[in-house]
């Protein structure tokens, strides 16, 4: 009913006031009052009754969804910019087509930037804060964009907003294939590893597409099993109704009452998971993401910062060392061999496309002891044509992956021609 009740309203101050050309204008109390009144005149209007506590959460919905983005709005309604980084009030920067550019837009003032960024915060929901005492937080709209602010006297060159939105248009591995992400070998190999609970990580840098490939393949997760999610900032969109997300929650002024990401993790072993996803894997949750693997918790998937498969591994071993395991680093090594099955790595490449550059099976050579980490798919770059573009073509390693028993364990067949 309320959802009906939120349409006529906003339909109402469409066709029957100046709402939109004086929103962007008005401060929060004033905002709030147009909406208080119109929201009155449509229930007396309609003979409709609600009480008082649905009407303070029809106003505070509409708020929310009304709330002036100021001189960037025009930047978060364009579908092909798919970065905003505004440093300060004079310099505004877009990635568009996986490029970097700086807009004309300014802010008025210092003031009016705060004004965005506090309304922004606001409408997201998340219940988080931005001011001297906490100069910088990280939060999700309501569209899954996900926003980075950054204040003085930590910013010295003013309020530094950033926010990398997030695209609807991606949702199936045929939008990948579209994009030139990859081939559709490998397409056919992830969807098969995800199917067969392979354990993968996915790495690259800032703005890559590891969490979009991450998104997109979490998406073929079988609709039995129970998922559990566990964020930083809530990234991760999936389309299962089974699905439990988890957030982690920073300190408060006092610098108390911090839940960590492993704390979640550790918690969600007792939530009797099919599958764990970690938005991201930074500090000592490695150790347990890596032994709740070896105790069972197969078709885990994480994301690590890194540069390449081998340095994707190297972190995960670094970051179980800071944990204060008693082990030394060959026996870590051999036990990420044992957990992880395949790292997929992404790139941005010069001409603004990103690509799946590696896919590596990691395994253990037990004769030897040692850990190796070896190709399945990767982008060979041949040469950049006369518009800048990358040519290359992804190859296939014939070599059967060290885990190919899990695909068999799980009767799930690849087409013909893949491994030997």
């Amino acid at each position: 009913m309320l959802d009906d009740v939120k349409a006529k309203v906003h339909q109402y101050l469409i066709a029957k006031t100046n709402f939109l050309s004086v929103k962007d204008n008005m401060s929060d109390d004033q905002l709030r009052v147009v909406v208080i009144r119109a929201v009155t005149d449509v229930c007396e209007k309609e003979e409709i009754d609600i009480s008082e506590m649905e009407r303070a959460t029809l106003v505070r919905d509409l708020v929310s969804a009304v709330v002036s983005l100021g001189p960037i709005r025009s930047l978060i309604e364009d579908k092909t910019i798919s970065e905003i980084m505004v440093n300060g009030v004079s310099r505004v920067y877009i990635q568009k087509d996986g490029r970097i550019e700086m807009t004309k837009i300014k802010f008025d003032s210092e003031r009016e930037l705060i004004h965005t960024i506090q309304k922004i915060l606001s409408a997201s929901g998340s219940g988080r804060r931005v001011d001297e005492s906490s100069p910088y937080v990280d939060f999700s709209l309501k569209d899954g964009s996900r926003v980075n602010v950054i204040m003085p006297p930590v910013s010295l060159i003013g309020p530094v907003l950033t926010i990398r939105k997030f695209s609807q248009e991606i949702s199936k591995i045929e939008d990948l294939l579209r994009l030139e992400m990859l081939n559709q070998p490998m397409a056919d190999f992830l969807l098969a590893a995800i199917k067969a609970k392979i354990n993968i990580v996915f790495c690259g840098a800032t703005g890559t597409g590891k969490t979009t490939t991450l998104n997109v393949l979490s998406r073929y997760i079988p609709e039995d099993e129970r998922i559990i999610t566990i964020e930083d900032t809530s990234e991760l969109r999936l389309l299962q109704d089974h699905v439990v997300s988890l957030q982690a929650k920073p300190p408060n002024i006092e610098g108390k009452g911090a839940i960590t990401i492993r704390d979640l993790f550790v918690n969600s072993l007792r939530m009797r998971p099919d599958r764990i996803i970690i938005g991201e894997v930074r500090g000592e949750e490695a150790l347990d993401m890596i032994q709740a693997i070896a105790s069972g918790h197969t078709g885990s998937l994480a994301i690590v910062h890194a540069d390449s498969p081998k340095d994707c591994f190297s972190r995960l071993v670094t970051m179980i060392l800071i944990s204060g395991i008693q082990l030394n680093v060959g026996e870590i090594r051999r036990q990420v061999a044992d957990a992880v099955d395949i790292i997929v790595h992404t790139e941005l490449f010069i001409d603004g496309k990103r690509r799946i550059t590696h896919v590596t099976d990691v395994y253990r050579v037990p004769e030897k002891e040692e850990v190796a980490l070896e190709e399945i798919f990767y982008f060979r770059q041949d040469r950049i044509d006369d518009n800048g573009r990358v040519i290359g073509e992804w190859v296939m390693n014939k070599r059967k992956p060290e885990f190919y028993d899990k695909f068999i364990k799980r009767n799930i067949k690849l087409p013909p021609g893949f491994f030997e």
